[in-house]
Formats: C-alpha cells, structure tokens, sequence
C-alpha cells in the first residue's frame, strides 16, 4: 500500500497523515505518557540504590525500550502487533513487586530475571490467554489495580520528604521544607488540571513536575550541576547492571504481575478497537500481546522493564479522533531517540525528590482511581462481589502497612507476598473461583452473608413531614410521575404557580407514592 495522505485505506487506522503531522501526533503522545514512563525506572532504581547517573541510565533505557516495543505493536510484523494505535512503555502494575524483589537478595539483576522469565511465561500462553480471561473479571483486575496505585504511596510520601536518606535521617527542618516544595507541585498541577485548555489540563502532571523543579531552581534545592558529567548521546549499554539472575520465588511474583498485564492489554485493545471502529478478533488480540511479552523479554537486555499499554493514550485517540496506528508508530521512534540521549535521562534523574513526590500523589492515585472505576462496573447486590473485594484489597494492603509482617516466612512466600499487588492477586483470583466460578454450597440467591444483601431502604422524617398535605391515599409513582388513584398525572407548580416537568424517578417494584 502506498502510504499518502491521500491513500484509500481499508481499515480506519491504516491512514497515513504524512511525516509532519505523524511527528506532532506521535509527540503529542510521548508527552501525554512521559511523566508514566520515567517514574517506575525512577523508583526501582531508588529502591535498589543506583547513583543518579545509574538511574538516569534506566530511564534512557526504558524510553529506547518503549519507543520499540510502541513501533512493534503499533506497525507490526507477522504474529507481532495488534497493529491498532497502542502506545507502549514501563508499566506500573509491576512496580512494587520489583521493589520487593529488589529489596531482597538478588537486587536488580534479579528483576531483570524475574522480568524475563514471567515475560516467556507470558509469551508462551499469548494465545490461549482469550481462554483463562474468564478468571479475570472487573472484580478481580479492579482490586489489583486499586491496590497498584494504594501500595504506591508510601513512595510518593518518602519522595515528598526527600528520599529514603533524609525520611530515615529524620531532620525535621529539611522534611518540612521538601514537603512544602511536594505540596507547591501539587498545587501547580491542580491549577494546570483546572485550566480550560484540554491540552495543558491533559499534560498537567509533566508541565507540574517541570514548573516545580523550576521553582526550587529558583529558591537553591535543585541542583543540576552534574548533567554535563557523560555523554550525550549513547547506545543504552546492553546487561549495564551484570546478567541477569533467576529466582523462583521472584518469577512467580513477576508472573501475576504479567498475568494482570495481559488483562489490562486485552482491555485497551479492545476498547482502541471500538474507538477506531475496527475489528478486533482473538488472533489480533494473541498478537498484540505476544508484541507485549516479546517486549518485555528482550527488555532486561537493555535494562528495561515489563511492557504494557497505556490506557491514558487510548483515551487521547478517542479525545483526538486520530486513529492512525502510523502517528504512535512515530511516537515509538521519538522515544527510541529519546532513549538515545543519556543526558535527557541525567536531567530526570536531577529532578527534585520532593517534585516527583508532588507529581506521586496525582499519578498514583490515578491508577487507583482507573481500579475503583472498574470496581465500580461490579455487580455487589446479591453477589459476594464486596466479600472479594474487601477482603483481596485488606490482604494487599497488609505488607504495605505492615512491611515486616511475613518476616517469619519461608523465603519463597515473603517473595511473592511481600508485595501487596501480589497478595491482593492472589486472594482475589482464588476468592471469585471460590465464590463466582464454584458454585457448590452457595447459599440460594438473594440469601446469606449480610455483605449480599441490598442496604435497608429508609424514608427521612422530614421529607414525610414535608409530603403530609400534598399525598393521598391511592397515589402511585408511574413511568417516572406521579398519578392518583384513578390514573391522572398530579402536576408540578413552582412558587409562581408555573406548570413544570419535574420527572419523578421510577422505582421499579411499582411502589406508591407513600414509600417514596
């Protein structure tokens, strides 16, 4: 197909725009998912204790990752790519199991392991995933999602008092002054998220994090003199931090993570196909997710992370309207050369902690926001729904408040459950198969556990008070108004005595006035 601006196309996102708006609508996207894409090599490498420059390494290596995972999935070759308009980068859902892992024996060569192991895994049942899906319904990918963005504020938090050095220090004058700092970027960015222009309210979080560093350029807590220190421009060295090694214990634990990504890429594929208005069929489905797994395999070697997309950027095709999958392709080669300048990475990594945890709060309780969305598509009356959610979301957050909590455990389990995302995985998989898939001994429906039921349906006095005079006997709620007894419509005056609509809502058991 020759690709102009005036080419018929057979699929929506087939058409090509030409060079020039390909590279301001792919930039558009690398803005849109730039300040997602450099925290987690951020915080992984904070956890694990790499230099500023080591850090600024894993954050150039994860833009030149996602600049080619994004071109794989979005242009796509033979059993690679859904070839749908994804942009790819870091994900987060894998963020504070790679802490965890990091925190352990192995330290970031055994992330890069436990990446690439699960990512086989991964890769491996791409295929069949349409299958298993079942088992990973809004119930449960809601309460790990939600439990993402909960067991990232302790992070935001540390980064708002200046990093673990300065939180473990203890030095009151210098927490409360970076605190203060946090609160101005987050006051920026609130004002930025008010503003009428769709573009600025949309980059809010990147134009905070930059206006905030400006800022505390300006009152001397931000210190940028070692940017120069290095090269330029530089191929991300392959296996910087050693080869990578394997742990059970981690695998495991990276391996619902992967789980939970697959849930998550199916999801925006299916939604970006809908959006473009495209057909989307289990084998493009398999593809894009093998473009996901095969990412995040080759990942370590260049000292990158897992892969996924980015559901911010699937909302910006359906704001946009731009649907043509070759605009994120040439996102994905803005980001690669991104990634080719290591002094762009050193500039991140200068970035006062105190901004970044400003900029934490929005971002993570972004993510926790998007679980509670899909926690709210759940059907809870009637169902044991809420028992799974309160109870999967209270083992997540139990190594979060409690760090120390499974201390006694074997190796292998303080792993895998040390990290709230991983537990609150667990509990809620094993606890929808034990009440939604298996149906044996469940007690008949709309009977058993209180948590089933409806809540009491109560009438306040006062609006009692406030019908008495206005009701009578026999006056019954119908198609949203209000009818006596012989079936005539009362109608609605204002103080004025002006006729007006006032619909009353329906109640679907056809109760009377009275009840209402």
């Amino acid at each position: 197909m020759s690709q102009t601006a005036t080419t018929e196309v057979k699929r929506p996102e087939d058409e090509y725009l030409g060079a020039g708006p390909s590279l301001g609508y792919g930039f558009q996207h690398v803005l849109t998912m730039y300040g997602g894409i450099i925290a987690p090599p951020l915080i992984v490498g904070g956890a694990a204790g790499l230099s500023t420059n080591e850090q600024a390494l894993l954050v150039a290596c994860c833009l030149f990752v996602g600049g080619l995972a994004t071109m794989l999935q979005s242009f796509g070759i033979k059993f690679f790519g859904s070839q749908l308009p994804l942009v790819q980068g870091t994900s987060f859902a894998g963020v504070a199991t790679m802490t965890a892992i990091v925190n352990g024996d192995g330290g970031i060569q055994a992330v890069f392991g436990a990446v690439m192991a699960s990512a086989a895994i991964g890769f491996l049942i791409a295929p069949f995933f349409a299958r298993i899906i079942r088992f990973f319904p809004p119930v449960v990918t809601g309460v790990v999602i939600t439990t993402i963005g909960l067991s990232l504020f302790p992070v935001s938090a540390q980064w708002a008092m200046g990093g673990a050095a300065v939180a473990n220090a203890g030095d009151e004058n210098a927490i409360f002054k970076n605190v203060c700092l946090a609160g101005a970027t987050l006051l920026i960015i609130m004002l930025l998220s008010k503003v009428r222009s769709a573009i600025i309210s949309r980059l809010s979080i990147l134009l905070g994090i930059v206006l905030g560093t400006l800022f505390a350029l300006a009152i001397g807590m931000a210190d940028f003199s070692k940017v120069m220190d290095g090269s330029i421009f530089a191929f991300p060295e392959p296996l910087a931090f050693g080869p990578p090694t394997f742990q059970p214990a981690a695998i495991i634990s990276m391996t619902i993570v992967v789980l939970v990504i697959l849930t998550e890429t199916t999801a925006d594929i299916i939604a970006v196909g809908e959006i473009v208005d495209t057909k989307v069929d289990r084998r493009r489905i398999a593809d894009g997710l093998r473009a996901d797994m095969g990412a995040s395999f080759l990942a370590p070697l260049f000292n990158g992370f897992t892969q996924s997309a980015f559901a911010q950027n699937v909302g910006l095709v359906a704001i946009t309207g731009v649907k043509s999958r070759f605009v994120v392709t040439a996102g994905g080669l803005i980001m690669l050369i991104l990634g080719l300048l290591p002094i762009l990475g050193r500039v991140v990594a200068a970035v006062p902690m105190p901004v970044l945890g400003g900029a934490g709060i929005v971002l993570f309780g972004t993510v926790a926001a998007s679980g509670i969305r899909t926690l709210g598509k759940v059907k809870y009356q009637g169902t044991p729904n809420l028992v799974i959610v309160s109870t999967a979301i209270g083992i997540g957050m139990l190594p979060i408040a409690a760090p120390d909590i499974y201390s006694g455990f074997p190796t292998w389990f303080e792993t895998i459950f040390h990290s709230g995302i991983s537990s609150a995985a667990v509990a809620a998989v094993l606890l929808n198969i034990l009440f939604n898939e298996i149906k044996l001994g469940n007690p008949p429906k709309g009977e058993g556990s209180v948590f089933t039921a409806a809540p009491p349906r109560y009438v306040r006095q006062e609006s009692l008070e406030h019908l008495q005079g206005s009701l009578r006997e026999g006056d019954t709620i119908k198609n949203g108004k209000l009818v006596d007894a012989e079936g005539k419509e009362i109608p609605a005056i204002t103080a004025s005595g002006e006729v007006v609509q006032a619909p009353v809502v329906e109640n679907r058991s056809g109760s009377t006035a009275g009840d209402h």
